[in-house]
Order: structure tokens, then sequence, then C-alpha cells
């Protein structure tokens, strides 16, 4: 139950009793406002209070607070002393150090618009923007006097340089995105020169275009550029299509050819071997060897013919298949075989014998 509550009397936690409606607060001030009436009646009330109030604001003055996107700079007497980063810090109070607190991480940024002169001698209006942090918080508040005016001055100068330097085709052109790298490092170089303590995070071209008097005829140029980048990219497209289809016949070609060349040798090795065996069997027997030949390229020749010469008077007798021209016996047509009498012996006549139903 709170002390306070009703029922409890009019006294206090620590047993005072109390004036309705008062809190403790109020009179503790009636306290140290009556305290500093007796004090500060005379000389020495007057120096007492003015030296609680050095007290109180040298207590206050001896430290700060930097914010998380700010750097701190301390000063003693003037000069530079230490660099402070986030969060709270003690330090003497003022006058023997203050602190200038510098937004390190905001991104700042300048912009202009700019004619200028192009190595062809080409006037060109351009639109650029440059953005940059603050690297070294030393550095940008004591090196120079205004470093905000001195970047903005010291990039127009840079694109200057940098478009003078070019054509202008090559301005309007794809290639101008390495213009502007080489115009934010042209930057970024000539503020270490001045040791500003900046950082050029980057610079760009919002617009670049011709005078008004030219800009049809540079339109026209353009569009010309881009039905020829159109053109070379449908051929592009074409001979990526047409080329693999060349390169695989191209590859089905020779592969056939190898196959062909792997067939024809193996056959001519597969003949000299057999013409090989062939020879040394007649070696062994020739006569047998001969006949045996000749039978085999008789049956070849005579296989498909339905006619057969007989020139042996009917010695010998070979069954030989009976069917037409480019018909197999088994088909079914002029079935049954021919007897032809033949002897490769003989010398004698060719007679037609003619062939059996």
């Amino acid at each position: 139950m709170a002390w306070n509550e009703p029922g409890k009397g009019p006294n206090d936690p620590w047993g005072k009793s109390r004036q309705s409606g008062k809190s403790p607060l109020d009179d503790l001030l009636k306290k140290v406002r009556t305290r500093m009436g007796k004090t500060g009646q005379g000389a020495g009330g007057i120096l007492t209070a003015v030296l609680v109030l050095l007290v109180v604001g040298l207590l206050f003055s001896s430290y700060t607070i930097i914010d998380a996107r700010q750097v701190g700079v301390v000063l003693r007497f003037g000069q530079y002393s230490r660099t402070l980063g986030p969060g709270f810090h003690l330090k003497l109070p003022q006058p023997v150090e203050s602190v200038r607190k510098v937004e390190a991480t905001r991104v700042r940024s300048v912009n202009d618009t700019v004619s200028m002169l192009t190595r062809d001698e080409n006037i060109i209006t351009v639109d650029f923007t440059v953005q940059y942090q603050v690297d070294d918080s030393r550095k940008y508040l004591f090196s120079l006097n205004d470093p905000d005016g001195t970047i903005q001055a010291a990039a127009e100068a840079a694109v200057r340089g940098v478009i003078g330097g070019s054509d202008m085709d090559q301005i309007l052109s794809a290639a101008g995105a390495n213009l502007v790298n080489e115009a934010q490092q042209v930057l970024q170089k000539t503020m270490d020169g001045y040791d500003a303590g900046l950082r050029v995070t980057e610079v760009s071209f919002q617009n670049v275009s011709p005078p008004k008097e030219v800009k049809d005829a540079f339109d026209d140029v353009n569009k010309a550029r881009e039905d020829k980048q159109s053109i070379e990219n449908a051929a592009l497209a074409y001979a990526n299509k047409v080329v693999p289809v060349a390169r695989g016949d191209a590859a089905r070609i020779a592969a056939e050819a190898a196959g062909y060349k792997a067939e024809r040798i193996a056959r001519a090795q597969g003949d000299a071997a057999r013409f090989a065996l062939l020879l040394k069997q007649y070696k062994a027997a020739p006569e047998v060897t001969r006949k045996r030949l000749w039978l085999e390229t008789m049956e070849q020749v005579m296989a498909d013919n339905p006619k057969v010469i007989d020139g042996s008077g009917g010695r010998n007798i070979i069954n030989l298949p009976s069917g037409r021209a480019g018909q197999s016996p088994a088909s079914g047509t002029d079935a049954g075989t021919v007897n032809a009498v033949v002897s490769p012996a003989s010398g004698g006549t060719a007679g037609d014998k003619g062939t059996q139903p």
C-alpha cells in the first residue's frame, strides 16, 4: 500500500509531516531557495553563486556525445588533439577543449550544367553530378576553407578536361561510360593533391546533348548507329544458327569418310589374307584348288541366270538355281533346278539346254 494513501495521515516515508497538496520536491526547492537567499546577501554570497554556476558549467562541458553518423574532432586551445568515434566521451571542459562534429557518413553532392568544346571542335552541353563523403575529418576541417566549393570547382575542371580530350561521337556513344570513370579518377586525384580529406563515390552524366542547332542531325546519326547495331545482332544470330548446322554436317561427312576408309582397308586386308590362304592351298594342290575356284565362280555367275551353257558334252552335271534374274530360288517363281553339263576344260560350242518347269 502506498505511503500517501488515505488513512495514513500527512506523514511522508521519512516520518515527517507535510502540508496537504505539496510534494517532497517542493520542500527541497524551498530549502534551496532559502539557503541561497541567506548566502546571496553581500559580496561573499554573489561570489558563491558565481562559483556554483561556474562549476555547473564546467561539469556540463566535460563530456560530449557523438552520434552514430558523426565523427568528433577535439580541439585543445584551438589546436587539433584527437578524433572521437560515435558514443559518450569525456573531455576537458571548455575553453580548454572543444569538439567539432562532422557528419562523416552523409553523402554530399554537387551538380552543375556546363557547355564545353570537344576535341573535334564541337560544342556539347553536359549535366553532371558528383557524390562524395568525408574520409578524414581533420583534413576536411583544416585543409581547405571551403571544401564543398573546392570540390565543385575541381569537378567542373575534371569534366572539362575529359570532355575536351574526346570526340563528339565518342561522348555520345556507349563509350561515354568510360569517360565518367576517367572523370572520377581525375577528380579524386585532384582532391588528394589538395589533401582535402574527401572521397569521391560517384560521378555521373545525367544529360549529354549537342547544341540545338545540330540536334536533329545528331539524332539521325544515333538512329543510324542503332540500325547498324540491330543488323549486326541479326547477322550474329543467323551465324549462330547456321554455323553449328554446318559444323554438324562437316563432322558427319568426316565420320562417314572415316568409316568408308576403315571398311575399304579392312576389306583389302581380308582379300589379301584370303589370297594368301588360296595361294597356300594352290601350292599344295593346284588342280583341286583351280577346279574349286572355277566352280565357285560359275556358281556366283550363274546363280540368277535362267539359261545354262553346256560345253562339256554331258559329262559333268551341276545343279544350279533356275530362278529369273534378280530372283531367288525360294521366291516361288520358276521353282526347280537346271541340269547343266559343263566342263572347265571344254572348248566346245555352247548349247541352250533350257530350264526345267
